[in-house]
């Protein structure tokens, strides 16, 4: 099927959150690859999903888009990197590293960590528990989160702050959000793909607000909510593999 692709979401979808893909999804994958051609998109960097996919990662894929397709690798080769220090500026940038710094610093939750605000190429990577947390914290926060809306309250105090900058900020995972121009979210990685007639797009946070949601609703796309890996790899052997 040369004008379809599957493309698929990483945490919630191939695999439990920041957690490795099993060996069965890794084998699944590449059966997939010889029915139809399989993309990757997530929001984290390529570093973080080759620990979730695998080394090489960009080599066992027909595309890899890691920061939702801001650094694009197609066919085993680096197609394009977008910069979120060129498009805001130093000044705009700092300023607002800065604010997000000073919310958490007065921020009243059970722990911190470390590494609060994570700057990739496209976006940042914002933590209010912080990205040093151990596997037991994160979960620990990801259930009190649920209660006591810690992200969702911060999304919207920078969407009020910050609403000349235009920018999308996306609840996803267990204890982050992430931030980037509008517009950059995965629906960015589809101009890759104008090559295929139907995409494919599996995801876990299709609702509104979660980051699969732009191209999960996005009308390039044909979106597949999935509640689990195992799940995924269900849905797909009913459209490719029966």
């Amino acid at each position: 099927m040369p004008k379809t692709i599957a493309l698929f979401d990483v945490d919630g979808t191939l695999t439990a959150p920041r957690k490795k893909a099993t060996p069965e999804m890794l084998a699944f994958l590449q059966e997939l690859r010889q029915r139809v051609p399989v993309g990757i998109v997530g929001g984290s960097d390529l570093a973080k999903i080759s620990e979730q996919l695998g080394e090489g990662v960009v080599s066992q894929y027909d595309f890899v888009f890691s920061e939702n397709g801001l650094v694009a690798h197609g066919g085993g080769a680096q197609l394009a990197v977008q910069s979120l220090k060129a498009h805001l500026g130093e000044a705009r940038l700092k300023e607002l590293i800065n604010f997000t710094l000073k919310y958490i610093a007065d921020l009243d939750i059970p722990i911190k960590r470390g590494t609060f605000v994570e700057f990739r190429n496209g976006m940042l990577n914002v933590s209010p528990i912080g990205r040093n947390c151990s596997r037991e914290e994160r979960d620990a926060f990801e259930a009190f989160d649920r209660g006591a809306g810690v992200r969702s309250k911060m999304v919207a105090v920078l969407e009020e702050r910050f609403a000349e900058m235009d920018l999308k900020f996306s609840i996803g995972g267990q204890i982050s959000f992430d931030v980037f121009p509008r517009g950059w979210d995965k629906t960015y990685c589809l101009r890759f793909l104008e090559d295929f007639k139907e995409v494919h797009f599996f995801g876990d946070k299709t609702y509104e607000g979660g980051n699969d949601y732009e191209i999960f609703v996005s009308e390039r796309t044909k979106g597949h909510t999935v509640a689990s890996p195992d799940d995924t790899m269900a849905q797909c052997r009913q459209l490719w593999m029966q």
